[in-house]
């Protein structure tokens, strides 16, 4: 091994503490340019009988309150948990939220004291998944919360079917003035992100954007045999020989070469246990789904008999010159099932 794990929680700490490397990273991949940058402590107590809260880095960028977190492996709490996390990280300012005053009775002016919520800024919340892909192809996903009827615009199968495109431009139309409404701060809301940054899939999909070599670089160093070529296109640039120093083996205390080897085992296991987990709900599921095929073919039978019941009978309504649309009424059949029924050809009989 010539470099440890970027993606091991005490190094990806160890590298990103260096406010130089943290912000360049956030640069590259939110792809602009950060003006104002603050580390900000990673332990919080929320209350007084909650366990302490841990985020493995989190700042403020241009006005903007950022966690970054590792997460390796396969967890099955991923939604829930980094909603709390995002949740937080926006409860965390109340603390350093300005208070104004509201009179309460103009003849004695007394007043009352409130916090100014308004002062409130927005949050991202990065996931770095290091092996989940969530199901996704995409190099990343975000979260924000929108208007519901921008969902429900998305998801109507009906009006996508309709070949009217008059109709879709004003729903559309709905939605976008949902969207863009500002008043008394509802903009706000949509300014919060929650964003899974996809490891696998950007090394895969090499889609040569600035944030790319991020996540190669944390893949090489994740492969237990790594060696100091496999680094040999990041030379030359100050922040990555600056990650590499911090990483590099010969760096490191024996403590870290025996964390290195605790986490390995440890993640071995906890893999071995999910692996079996998956085997038996793999095996479960397959039992599962002959059950519901023979079942499915069984209903799927009866429905076909059924049908063709209501083409025998609509073939002899048409040929006694019967209405197509009072055969389709009568057998369920629609009218263009109805007009490619053929009758039989009787011989003549002369």
């Amino acid at each position: 091994m010539y470099l440890a794990p970027l993606n091991y929680d005490r190094f990806f700490r160890k590298v990103f503490s260096d406010p130089r490397i943290s912000q360049r990273f956030l640069e590259d991949f939110l792809d602009v340019e950060i003006e104002e940058f603050q580390i900000l402590d990673d332990k919080h107590r929320i209350t007084d009988d909650a366990s302490i809260v841990e985020f493995d880095f989190r700042c403020k960028i241009n006005g903007a309150y950022v966690i970054v977190d590792m997460q390796q492996w396969y967890k099955r709490d991923i939604g829930q948990r980094f909603y709390l996390y995002h949740a937080l990280n926006t409860g965390l300012q109340l603390d350093k939220i300005p208070e104004k005053f509201i009179v309460t009775d103009a003849d004695t002016r007394q007043l009352k004291k409130i916090k100014d919520y308004s002062a409130l800024e927005p949050v991202l919340t990065l996931v770095w998944m290091v092996d989940d892909s969530l199901g996704f192809r995409e190099n990343f996903v975000s979260y924000v919360m929108t208007p519901e009827l921008v969902i429900d615009f998305i998801r109507d199968e009906k009006l996508w079917h309709k070949p009217d495109i008059r109709e879709i431009l004003e729903k559309r139309a709905e939605a976008m003035e949902a969207l863009q409404n500002q008043v008394k701060g509802l903009s706000f809301i949509s300014s919060n992100r929650l964003i899974f940054l996809l490891q696998g899939n950007i090394v895969k999909n090499k889609s040569n954007t600035r944030y790319e070599r991020w996540f190669t670089f944390a893949e090489r160093s994740k492969k237990a045999n790594n060696v100091k070529k496999d680094f040999d296109e990041f030379k030359g640039d100050e922040i990555f020989t600056e990650i590499i120093r911090r990483l590099n083996k010969s760096k490191l205390e024996a403590e870290d070469l025996v964390y290195i080897e605790d986490q390995k085992k440890y993640w071995e296991g906890v893999n071995r246990l999910e692996q079996g987990f998956y085997n038996e709900g793999k095996k479960d599921g397959e039992r599962e789904g002959i059950k519901k095929g023979i079942k499915k073919g069984i209903i799927e039978g009866i429905k076909e008999g059924e049908k063709n019941k209501a083409r025998e009978m609509a073939k002899k309504l048409k040929e006694k010159g019967n209405d197509i649309s009072f055969i389709a009424d009568i057998s369920g059949l629609t009218p263009d099932e109805i007009d490619k029924l053929k009758s039989p050809v009787h011989p003549y009989n002369g």
